[in-house]
């Protein structure tokens, strides 16, 4: 019996490993920063001691009654120990992004176009889908 197991491509290697950091960081920062929202270090938005009230409502709902941010207007309010979570968050939601950029040179220097081209494709359709310039639904 040989060794007949597939190995995996050079790209494939070097996105697994971009993920992996990645996903370690996310949820480092997770941690990190609910150890900082539960502390009580910063201000919140939605105070904590109301937060279990909300939990019954409809999104939109939360939204109005909490004034919470939409979109990408937490970024604004970093200084607030609720919306400093959203950073985990984001960085696990744009490995994907970051793990296609990083084995574009790869593609580049194997010459591999047409994955190059995709890998491109699949970059642009990521951000333009989280800019928010895309609106659908009543939200």
């Amino acid at each position: 019996m040989g060794n007949d197991k597939p190995k995996a491509s050079e790209e494939q290697l070097a996105y697994a490993n971009l993920l992996g950091k990645g996903a370690l960081a996310g949820l480092g920062l997770l941690i990190i920063t609910f150890i900082v929202y539960m502390a009580g270090v910063l201000p919140n938005v939605v105070d904590f001691d109301k937060i279990q009230s909300y939990w019954k409502l409809r999104v939109a709902e939360y939204i109005h009654q909490t004034n919470s941010p939409t979109g990408w207007s937490w970024t604004g309010l970093l200084n607030n120990g609720d919306m400093l979570n959203y950073i985990g968050v984001a960085v696990l939601a744009g490995m994907t992004v970051i793990c296609y950029l990083g084995i574009l040179p790869i593609f580049i220097r194997k010459k591999d176009t047409t994955y190059l081209i995709i890998a491109l494709i699949e970059v642009a359709v990521l951000l333009l889908a989280a800019s928010g310039i895309l609106t659908a639904g009543g939200h």
